[in-house]
């Protein structure tokens, strides 16, 4: 049968590395395609990978059908699913989570305005405005409202440089790229000047975090706050971040183990963030 393919639908998946993707390849040519490809309306929504296996192989597969009201309902669909499957590195996991929010908050809008269509608004009763919509959400995913406001930021930075460079946008997924949560939050509201000269550094591989020098730096300034009077409380935070910072770098240098060394960066970034927001 004739299957079609939704770019749209497609970009949503994180692509599989290399190893995993080989994996896959090997125990379909070992025992077949043993899950079924999912279809909405023809369109194939679950199953991106196998597909590609199947074509290049002319292995037989299975199908079946879902049905969704619509494209938005399929979206939040392939997210849950994603979520629920994956093994998502937590940037990805932000990623999809304000991708979640951000549909929903767009389909809501769409029925709000299809209500107030039909009926006056006096007797209008609100549909969960984007409020209720971050509880709902964070309530689902076990995080706070906060957090999934913050996630909608983060995805919303990540789809726009998609949109410039795909190459990009798979390379801050992968956590190749060096960019933070903080970074993508305010990009989240950038120029389509400053989305694309990040895609482009992104791209070419110059899109770098701050040397350790410049938390030297940091560190030093902070020293210098403690001898005032009015010490504000972060400044012991920001202190022992930026001593943690050029400890790690130093330590990270023997590790071999990339996920080792990419979970450490993350640590530090996150710290930094939660640093940020206080200040």
């Amino acid at each position: 049968m004739d299957i079609i393919i939704d770019e749209e639908f497609k970009k949503l998946l994180p692509p599989l590395d290399r190893e995993t993707f080989a994996w896959l390849e090997g125990n379909m040519l070992t025992y077949g395609c043993q899950n079924p490809l999912v279809l909405w309306e023809g369109i194939l929504i679950d199953g991106h990978n196998r597909w590609e296996i199947i074509n290049k192989h002319g292995l037989k597969y299975n199908t079946i059908s879902m049905e969704f009201d619509s494209r938005d309902d399929v979206i939040i669909w392939i997210i849950e699913t994603q979520v629920s499957r994956r093994n998502l590195n937590p940037l990805q996991l932000s990623h999809f989570r304000g991708l979640h929010y951000n549909t929903d908050k767009r389909m809501r809008g769409g029925k709000r305005k299809k209500a107030q269509g039909e009926i006056s608004k006096g007797q209008l009763d609100p549909l969960n405005e984007s409020h209720s919509t971050a509880v709902q959400i964070a309530e689902q995913y076990n995080v706070s409202p906060r957090t999934i406001r913050r996630d909608a930021q983060v995805s919303t930075a990540i789809c726009a440089i998609g949109e410039i460079s795909p190459y990009a946008k798979q390379k801050i997924l992968s956590g190749e790229a060096n960019i933070s949560r903080r970074r993508l939050q305010e990009l989240a509201n950038g120029s389509e000047k400053e989305i694309g000269e990040t895609a482009a550094r992104i791209k070419a591989g110059t899109h770098e975090l701050r040397h350790s020098g410049e938390f030297t730096s940091i560190n030093a300034n902070a020293n210098s706050l403690t001898k005032n009077k009015e010490t504000p409380p972060w400044v012991a935070e920001l202190s022992s971040i930026a001593h943690n910072f050029n400890t790690g770098l130093k330590s990270m240098a023997s590790v071999e183990d990339p996920d080792k060394i990419k979970n450490s960066i993350r640590s530090l970034i996150d710290m930094l963030n939660d640093l940020y927001a206080k200040i």
